[in-house]
């Protein structure tokens, strides 16, 4: 078999194969064989049909399981003789196949780049140690108290902190605000709508004048647009909204006792405020190691220069642009402000797939000198942790991860997460007191 290789940029080759005639002839001679054995003719017993008869029944098939076949086998071969690791085949071309003809085709492929492993003990990092404070604990019982949050009807002035509940239209230059941006109709205009009488609420500056007013009232609110506004039409443009109170709530927290900490299943207040520190010193703790992590990441990959393929860095970006894009539409961003800051998301998912996959190669590159590897226990506690994360069942969290073909990401995962214990396990880190404020 003839072989040769051209360079066609990073990561890509064009692999030329010429498969000689005593190798596909003999292809022939085994698939017709194969098709013989199976094929059924009027006066012949199973197997014994003379070959012509074969041939001429079962020709196109034969011809197309010869193709791949020998395709199959001399691409792998070629691919080891060359030492190359391919990991995408773009394109296939056929220069000549038939009986009585060497196989010859072109193959242009991605393959998995050549570099040198770059040290990986001893990478250095600052890790800041830090505790929850009193006020950490306040404000995260405070949230565990708005969960309980009651809202009692009052008959006074709006006061800050209250919840006031409104009637409202907006008009920009006397004209109905929906004239100037169509998708913007929950902004121009509401019944029965609750917002919290707070700096920052809904629209700048529209809660603060609505303070003193009482129910039945109607107050004339003037809003501008901020610059970085959703919607570009709105950006830097002053509306009016006609406003009519038509409701008053009063938040009202629990207040922190036994029966509150009962609420939320500890025996005690203090059991309640000793469990709300140990989880953020949890969280703490888990947002030191990841930055230790990043940091330690960060310094490996500056070691090290290497071509990456672009077909899976361009698959990466398209990933990271779809994460992008969907959790902006589920925060309610109007599909239009997407699309006017696209040219933005794809340089910020191009330059974050480039990196993400430049630490995958680095990270599988010191993998294959560890061996390191996921063994199936591994594979088990992962997948019954995801099972546990997501109140599922071990057994359909299996199903759902064979339908999406997830096992070599889950094994990936795993891997990846040895390799980076490794590299911070023999790392230099100094502890250094928290800046955070």
């Amino acid at each position: 078999m003839n072989v040769s290789v051209d360079h066609l940029g990073p990561c890509k080759k064009l692999l030329r194969v010429e498969v000689p005639l005593e190798a596909v002839s003999t292809a022939f001679s085994d698939i017709s064989n194969q098709f013989r054995k199976e094929a059924q003719f009027p006066g012949f017993r199973p197997g014994r049909a003379p070959q012509h008869l074969v041939v001429k029944a079962y020709e196109p098939r034969i011809v197309e399981e010869t193709r791949k076949k020998l395709f199959g086998d001399s691409y792998r071969a070629a691919a080891q003789r060359e030492k190359l690791d391919v990991l995408v085949t773009l394109n296939v071309e056929e220069q000549q196949f038939g009986r009585g003809i060497p196989y010859i085709y072109n193959v242009t492929c991605e393959v998995v780049p050549v570099f040198t492993v770059p040290e990986y003990k001893g990478l250095t990092a600052r890790r800041e140690i830090a505790v929850p404070s009193d006020a950490d604990v306040d404000r995260a019982m405070n949230i565990l108290r708005e969960q309980q949050v009651k809202y009692n009807d009052v008959a006074r002035e709006v006061l800050k902190g209250d919840v006031v509940v409104v009637n409202y239209v907006a008009t920009i230059d006397g004209k109905p605000l929906t004239e100037i941006d169509p998708t913007a109709r929950g902004l121009a205009e509401k019944q029965n709508f609750w917002i919290a009488v707070a700096e920052g609420s809904f629209l700048p500056g529209f809660t603060e004048q609505l303070q003193g007013a009482k129910i039945g009232d109607r107050r004339e609110v003037k809003v501008e647009f901020p610059a970085e506004f959703v919607s570009a039409e709105l950006s830097k443009r002053q509306a009016v909204y006609a406003v009519e109170i038509v409701g008053l709530k009063e938040k009202v927290l629990p207040e922190v006792n036994e029966e509150f900490a009962r609420s939320l299943g500890a025996a005690s207040v203090w059991e309640l405020t000793d469990g709300i520190r140990r989880d953020l010193q949890n969280e703490l703790s888990f947002r030191q190691k990841r930055d230790v992590r990043d940091q330690l990441l960060k310094e490996l990959l500056s070691r090290v220069d290497l071509e990456l393929p672009e077909s899976v860095v361009a698959s990466e970006t398209r990933d990271l642009i779809y994460s992008i894009v969907n959790e902006n539409q589920k925060r309610g961003v109007p599909k239009d402000a997407i699309e006017q800051k696209k040219d933005e998301i794809y340089a910020g998912a191009s330059q974050n797939a480039r990196e993400r996959v430049k630490a995958t190669f680095v990270l599988k590159g010191i993998a294959r000198a560890e061996s390191i590897k996921a063994d199936q226990k591994d594979i088990i506690n992962r997948v019954s942790a995801l099972a546990q994360q997501n109140e599922v069942s071990v057994e359909k969290m299996v199903k759902q991860i064979q339908e999406r073909k997830g096992f070599p990401e889950i094994e990936q995962g795993i891997v990846t997460d040895k390799v980076m214990d490794l590299i911070e396990l023999n790392a230099k880190i100094d502890d250094v007191p928290s800046t955070r404020p």
